[in-house]
């Protein structure tokens, strides 16, 4: 997700939204979805949750007839938490500037937004602040870096 924009000075800003995969050390705003200590306790509950439906599966008499908003409705609920994790991740947000000419000031600045949607919003809401304020603002999750 990449966006060029022109800064009420003239100058031309890039704003870029990057997907996170590595982990970053936690902060205060990231405590509550820090706390497990790895991928671990995750694999050792699907390799859990598919043992115990494959043994259900095996277990059931055979005159059982089980609708199909049943099984729907398991999947559904099965797969929604690897869904919000996907949604969720945390995205490097980055607006930049110059081109490396003495006469262009170079400005990098950078922040974390989390959630795929959340991203979309803030790169618009940084296009629009440079556009007008010819930077980022404070305000925002963008900040300044030497």
């Amino acid at each position: 997700m990449t966006r060029l924009v022109r800064g009420a000075d003239g100058r031309m800003w890039t704003v870029r939204g990057e997907l996170e995969w590595g982990r970053k050390p936690a902060t205060a705003e990231d405590f509550e979805h820090d706390v497990s200590g790895g991928h671990g306790p995750g694999i050792v509950m699907a390799l859990l949750v598919i043992l115990l439906g494959l043994i259900w599966v095996v277990r059931m008499p055979a005159d059982v007839v089980v609708p199909a908003w049943v099984v729907l409705a398991l999947l559904m609920i099965f797969l929604f938490f690897p869904a919000r994790w996907a949604l969720r991740r945390p995205w490097k947000l980055v607006a930049e500037t110059g081109d490396g000419t003495p006469e262009a000031p170079v400005e990098k600045w950078v922040g974390t937004v989390r959630g795929m949607f959340n991203v979309r919003s803030e790169v618009a809401k940084v296009a629009r602040d440079i556009q007008r304020d010819t930077m980022p603002s404070f305000d925002g999750p963008l900040h300044p870096v030497e």
